[in-house]
């Protein structure tokens, strides 16, 4: 460790101490839970890299609610309940379908354009 990371280290060390986190919000509550956390360990910097990269978003993590939802569908057996998560898988779909049609009309921008008709005189 250099330094300053031991200064650092100290300080925060001291002002614990003190109590000055204390009034803190969230202060003694758990963490929030990471988005990662449904990825096995040996996994998630893979998945991370790829989500950097834009390669997975939230289409994939739409998906794969959906298909969490529809298990429970299945095995629920209150009606009630079971119109519930029909009503929520309708509203991740809906969701799903908006991302989607977004990222169509990224692949129609100017530069994919060009790159298209570019293509499509080679064939023609």
């Amino acid at each position: 460790m250099d330094v300053f990371s031991l200064i650092a280290e100290e300080k925060i060390k001291r002002s614990y101490e003190e109590g000055e986190f204390n009034n803190l919000p969230g202060f003694g509550q758990p963490l929030p839970q990471d988005e990662l956390s449904s990825v096995p360990q040996e996994l998630r910097m893979a998945y991370k890299i790829l989500k950097n990269a834009g390669y997975i978003g939230e289409d994939s993590r739409l998906q794969n609610e959906m298909m969490t939802i529809e298990k429970l569908i299945k095995k629920c057996e209150d009606p009630k309940e079971k119109d519930m998560l029909v009503k929520k898988m309708n509203e991740k779909m809906l969701r799903f379908h908006r991302v989607m049609d977004k990222r169509k009309d990224r692949t129609h921008a100017s530069i994919f354009k060009s790159y298209t008709e570019k293509i499509n005189r080679k064939f023609i």
